[in-house]
């Protein structure tokens, strides 16, 4: 939103919300909302203006959604997860169709980019098919998926206390949370754009091929993140930048990154031309993004890092999918398995499992393949 709103290239700026509570308060304040961005030495606020915010729980609302949907150049999800996208009877995917199917309908209404902005490394994929069991002939020349890669972290604060010591700007003067997110901007997208179409947030950087940096993102930040979360949590810290008491995390997560899913990463798109995927090139970027995610000024809850780990160790989410790509390299993730160990304890306590062995066979259920005996093996070992 701050991207779009600075921008100064759209008319409207309208944003789908099921919280009703979120909705009164941002319309009460006329359609603003503030935020705090994590500096590397300071925390600064800013503030949107302009939002008209929608619930599409609300019949006349979700008229005027659709409408918006229709009208719209440049639309972007961000759910807790793709597998929301076509939840209930009223789904996300459902309301993107209806918008769409107006578009079909009339030449005067534009070519449209959708950003899938879920943590996953083929959200917009995933989105892409579930809309085409609506709507048919979703040709890239008039509609295209995005996907989109953003290793950018963020909080909300609920905690008034919290807010008050760090002199947090609350969402709107009616609310009792606040949005903190760290300064990092820098938002990978795919180049591809359909017909007729000029792009309005100016700031994404574009890709002819989005999927190594996706991936990368997936497997080498994210897995990072939750690897050190899950140490962190293990070990009593509360804040992921109180790691930094614990050089020995730190190290063993930078390590990891480099030494394990690097490696991986590295030998799996080496073909690809850009220095990410060099040795210096890749050690910079972990070395980075470690940096990052002990910033004492973003003040990162361990347990919203650590949060679900039953998703996170999915057949084909990141700590699992980390490992495996090692070992495609040739790599024993020995590092990787030890956080995978313990997010799955973790998982078992949540779940009132009896075991880890048994914990293992429900998390993975029919995506766990005949060559899962490695990688359980190694998480098994280490727990």
């Amino acid at each position: 939103m701050p991207e779009v709103y600075q921008s100064g290239n759209f008319d409207r700026i309208v944003i789908s919300e099921v919280n009703q509570d979120l909705v009164r308060q941002v319309n009460d304040v006329g359609g603003q909302y503030s935020f705090n961005i994590a500096e590397k030495d300071r925390v600064k606020t800013l503030q949107v203006e302009g939002l008209e915010i929608l619930n599409p729980s609300v019949p006349e609302d979700r008229k005027k959604l659709v409408h918006a949907i229709g009208e719209a150049q440049e639309l972007c999800t961000a759910l807790p997860s793709f597998k929301l996208y076509d939840y209930g009877e009223d789904s996300v995917v459902r309301l993107i169709t209806d918008g769409l199917r107006l578009k079909k309908k009339s030449k005067d209404l534009p070519s449209a980019v959708i950003y899938a902005a879920e943590n996953d490394a083929v959200a917009a994929q995933r989105l892409k098919h579930a809309c085409q069991n609506y709507i048919s002939n979703l040709s890239d020349e008039w509609i295209v998926f995005s996907e989109t890669v953003i290793a950018k972290m963020c909080s909300v604060v609920t905690n008034p206390d919290r807010i008050k010591q760090e002199n947090l700007a609350p969402l709107t003067s009616y609310s009792d949370r606040a949005i903190l997110v760290e300064a990092y901007n820098h938002i990978l997208i795919d180049k591809k754009i359909p017909l007729n179409f000029a792009r309005g947030i100016e700031s994404f950087v574009s890709k002819p091929d989005l999927n190594p940096f996706a991936l990368s993102k997936f497997l080498g930040h994210n897995s990072m993140h939750a690897l050190l979360g899950y140490h962190a949590k293990k070990e009593g810290i509360e804040y992921m930048h109180e790691t930094e008491l614990r050089s020995d995390l730190v190290e063993l997560v930078k390590k990891s990154f480099i030494e394990e899913v690097g490696v991986g990463l590295r030998m799996e798109y080496a073909s690809v031309n850009d220095r990410l995927f060099s040795e210096q090139g890749f050690r910079e970027y972990a070395e980075d993004a470690v940096e990052r995610m002990t910033n004492p000024f973003l003040r990162d809850p361990v347990e919203r890092v650590t949060r679900d780990p039953v998703r996170k160790l999915g057949w084909v989410d990141r700590l699992i999918g980390a490992m495996k790509l090692s070992l495609k390299a040739g790599v024993c993730p020995e590092i990787l398995a030890q956080g995978a160990a313990i997010a799955l304890h973790f998982a078992c306590e949540e779940k009132g499992w009896s075991s880890p062995e048994f914990g293992l066979d429900q998390i993975w259920g029919n995506e766990q393949p005949v060559d899962s005996r490695e990688i359980s093996g190694l998480i098994l070992s280490n727990g």
